[in-house]
């Protein structure tokens, strides 16, 4: 897919590590102009910035509280005033706070719905708008396999990535007439930050899981990302694809 994306605009969000930002590098070696947007200015993404720079790909950096419903439709604004357009989105913005149900405190709850569910609606609705008058665009929400299987522990990050999955089908019967699809990852355990806290017996146990017996990379999702954002996936809309080594056979 070289170049494949030249001439599109993509806005990622919690693009300044992990499976963000490899995502926007992968979207802007395939030609694409990319937004990356966090939370916080960071060296972490200053560093997206330079690389994508380096490799002749137009970017700007946009931050943003994802969890204030007004930041949406201000990512989405700023990406068209500094970029033109917005053509590809993808919502990747997350985290996670564990615990079990009889434990976790109804402000776990919300801070994980509203930043892993309700901010990624409210950048689908903003990006919606412009890609329904362009007729074309390509949206892909980054789900997990904690959403398909549910996890222990995770009532609150499950319900949002499952939360995710209804909302992507939905978005893509609505918009399909119009050549834009909304599609799904859902990865596994994934060699990232969120993921290397874990405490020793929890990983190894985690590796146990998996049939494949390692955790995948960033990069490996990223290449899924890409896939389905190119024209080559333009009869794919709906889709939940899961990249997790086997994890949900």
């Amino acid at each position: 897919m070289s170049e494949d994306l030249r001439g599109q605009v993509a806005l990622v969000t919690g693009a300044s590590r992990g499976i963000g930002r490899a995502t926007a590098i992968a979207l802007g070696t395939a030609g694409s102009d990319v937004a990356v947007a966090c939370s916080k200015e960071s060296s972490e993404a200053d560093n997206v910035i330079t690389t994508l720079r380096d490799a002749g790909v137009r970017t700007t950096l946009l931050v943003g509280n994802m969890r204030d419903p007004s930041t949406a439709a201000a990512l989405v604004e700023r990406t068209v005033r500094e970029l033109g357009t917005v053509d590809i989105v993808v919502n990747n913005a997350g985290a996670a706070r564990d615990a079990l149900a009889v434990r976790m405190g109804d402000a776990d709850w919300e801070s994980v719905i509203a930043l892993d569910l309700t901010a990624a609606f409210h950048v689908c609705r903003a990006a919606l708008r412009v890609m329904l008058r362009k007729r074309y665009g390509r949206i892909i929400n980054v789900s997990s396999v904690a959403g398909v299987t549910g996890n222990p522990g995770q009532a609150n990050y499950s319900a949002a990535k499952a939360g995710l999955i209804g909302l992507t089908k939905s978005l893509a019967r609505e918009v399909a007439t119009r050549n834009i699809t909304v599609n799904s990852v859902a990865p596994g355990f994934i060699d990232t930050a969120m993921t290397s806290s874990l405490p020793a017996t929890a990983r190894d146990a985690a590796l146990g899981t998996i049939p494949m017996g390692r955790m995948g990379t960033p990069e490996e999702v990223a290449a899924c990302i890409a896939f389905l954002a190119s024209r080559e996936a333009s009869y794919v809309t709906g889709h939940v694809l899961h990249v997790d080594g086997g994890l949900a056979a």
